[in-house]
């Protein structure tokens, strides 16, 4: 049995025994906060701080980095910013796989880098592509990019998406909504039922929260309720009815966000989320760098120690990448009835989706 299968049912005892503090299903590293777009809903990245940043982790401490999350599951997810930026991603991808045995590797890029780097599609099983829409005009307002990288974001995803079979991953498109978005999210959906893609929704969200005018909008709300009906008819959305269900009023959830853990550029984790973290609170932060820990074990003692168990109940973020997980672990029935009956929530292994 696979590591994050055992730390599913291990979590289930957990959850009976009220305990929050869950085994990780998947780990997110941030390999590079590097970007080379400038996306106006993005808070933390953007290619106009990367003259702030510092250099990434040579490849021999990002290996150390990640024999220490291979402790704790066998899924992983490369982001950044724009991991494509890290400079050697494609030798730290194949390492991933055959040296340290991860089973399941994602990528979240931008896609504008993705020809550049053909050689990492055979050893990775989900490629996660963020894209606001399929017009080329509409892409350059919400990227701030050219019109050349625009054309070579779209122009990739064509691509890639008919080779998915060949080389042995699945395409999955992660829309932001904002309100300037929503109104071509239909046609983004279009798009992806052309180019055999599943695609997935969240919420954008300011300091942490979703954004004001998003809870107070029909459109959204008649938009997450027309999701629902298309997704009983069989469209590859990639969002279960109990998130989709949360979207449509923004009602507080029980959060688990160890399940989904983030380790930044620098070997820090997080604990027990970014948007805690962010807070610069007494409830979380960076509690250690996993450069600096001999073990997983060790690194979650010392957060727990330093912050304590996360809060019960979230009214924060409403993120795919925390809720989705949090849900499905706490919900094994609902979780059962999206792999019964919903092929794309198989296919793109909903349970451990971490996009953002």
């Amino acid at each position: 049995m696979r590591a994050s299968d055992k730390n599913y049912i291990k979590n289930l005892v957990k959850l009976a025994r009220h305990d929050q503090i869950l085994n990780p299903l998947v780990v997110t590293f941030h390999i590079t906060s590097a970007c080379n777009l400038n996306c106006f809903y993005c808070e933390d990245f953007g290619a106009r701080l990367n003259s702030q940043l510092p250099p990434p982790l040579p490849l021999k401490d990002s290996m150390r980095v990640m024999e220490i999350i291979r402790q704790a599951t066998d899924n992983i997810v490369f982001t950044g910013g724009e991991p494509m930026l890290y400079p050697q991603i494609d030798e730290l991808v194949a390492k991933a796989k055959l040296d340290l045995g991860f089973e399941s590797i994602s990528i979240l890029s931008n896609g504008s880098l993705l020809d550049q780097h053909e050689s990492l599609l055979v050893y990775i099983d989900r490629l996660v592509i963020s894209l606001e829409s399929s017009d080329q005009a509409s892409l350059q307002s919400v990227t701030n990019a050219s019109s050349k990288i625009t054309e070579k974001i779209i122009d990739n995803i064509k691509h890639y998406s008919k080779r998915q079979g060949e080389l042995g991953f699945v395409m999955i498109i992660n829309c932001v909504l904002t309100p300037e978005t929503i109104s071509e999210a239909e046609q983004l959906l279009e798009f992806c039922l052309e180019h055999n893609l599943i695609i997935s929704f969240s919420p954008q969200a300011v300091n942490n929260w979703p954004r004001y005018e998003l809870l107070i909008s029909s459109e959204f709300k008649l938009f997450i309720a027309k999701l629902q009906e298309l997704k009983k008819r069989g469209a590859p959305i990639l969002g279960s009815y109990a998130y989709l269900k949360t979207l449509e009023d923004f009602n507080p959830f029980q959060c688990y966000p160890s399940l989904v853990p983030r380790v930044m550029p620098n070997g820090d984790l997080i604990y027990p989320c970014r948007p805690i973290e962010k807070e610069n609170g007494t409830h979380g932060g960076r509690p250690c760098n996993l450069l600096e820990v001999n073990s997983w074990e060790e690194a979650l003692n010392i957060a727990y120690d330093q912050f304590g168990p996360p809060p019960r109940v979230c009214t924060s973020c409403f993120q795919q990448c925390f809720a989705e997980p949090s849900l499905m672990q706490a919900r094994p029935f609902s979780h059962l009835r999206e792999l019964l009956l919903f092929p794309s929530s198989r296919k793109a292994k909903l349970s451990t989706y971490s996009p953002g």
